[in-house]
């Protein structure tokens, strides 16, 4: 591809490449559409490379991604949306509540993906996607260790053993309330709060996120 970026460096253009993947910034959708009829027939005429157009497309700068990034109108790098869904479906699947496995090892698979996804879109402007992301998170643990107390009598030995009161307890594990709804209550975030998550291992992403922006 280095015909292709010599011959945009010769025309002017400001554009970002990896491999094949390729934004080029131009001042108006007018423009946009001139240089991608262009830059496409030069490809596909005098470089014999197909050009995917499902996937070209002439848009504001902030609706398209690279890499996994977007470019907001201020300049930042921000994340995709497409980003951040694909790493909730990969922590929906590490968290499902009927996997059956030891919640260290459920935590421990979790910091694994989300430590280097965390690394990999540091230089993205996100700390409020990442605040709730990390409450997110918690949320879908507090549901998987719930779950895991099977029956009422030890749910409710678990939130006092946890400082709640007791009439709380057993008000909050008699609940007909599903998973979710509970996982959201008064008493579960007491009794699992983020300090709690953190004593078990639990990466936090904002504090994660904050040391990479120092570093």
């Amino acid at each position: 591809m280095d015909d292709s970026d010599r011959e945009l460096e010769s025309r002017g253009h400001a554009f970002c490449r990896y491999a094949d993947d390729c934004n080029i910034y131009v001042r108006s959708e007018a423009s946009g559409n001139r240089v991608m009829a262009s830059v496409t027939q030069f490809l596909e005429s005098k470089l014999k490379r197909r050009v995917n157009r499902e996937k070209s497309a002439v848009a504001r700068v902030e609706e398209r991604k690279f890499l996994g990034y977007r470019l907001l109108s201020d300049g930042r790098l921000g994340i995709a949306p497409r980003s951040l869904e694909r790493a909730k479906d990969r922590i929906r699947s590490i968290t499902r509540r009927n996997r059956g496995i030891r919640p260290d090892r459920m935590i421990s698979e979790l910091n694994s993906f989300v430590t280097g996804w965390v690394t990999y879109f540091r230089h993205a402007a996100m700390k409020g996607q990442l605040t709730a992301l990390d409450g997110w998170i918690r949320r879908k643990l507090r549901c998987v260790r719930l779950k895991q107390c099977k029956r009422v009598k030890p749910r409710v030995d678990f939130f006092i053993r946890q400082g709640v009161s007791r009439r709380q307890a057993w008000c909050t594990a008699l609940s007909g309330k599903g998973w979710w709804r509970k996982s959201g209550t008064p008493c579960a975030n007491q009794a699992m709060p983020t300090r709690w998550w953190e004593g078990l291992g639990l990466v936090n992403l904002v504090h994660r996120y904050e040391a990479l922006q120092a570093s």
